[in-house]
């Protein structure tokens, strides 16, 4: 959208692309974040077994009631 303005690209040379440094950082934090608390990926990854809701399959939550 930005890119291809004139003021776009000069604060891209003076402070770096902080858009795109703010996108990667917050894919490693969900990255790391799924891997600690073992949820699905966001695009089609297996979620817990059947009876079990993500409450029950998280260490230290109660399990939901039927």
């Amino acid at each position: 959208m930005f890119q291809d303005t004139p003021i776009y690209s000069r604060l891209v040379a003076e402070h770096g692309d902080v858009p795109a440094q703010v996108r990667g950082e917050a894919d490693r934090i969900h990255r790391h974040l799924a891997q600690t608390m073992r949820l699905p990926e966001p695009h089609g990854a297996p979620s817990p077994g059947p009876g079990l809701s993500h409450a029950a399959s998280r260490p230290g939550r109660p399990a939901a009631a039927p």
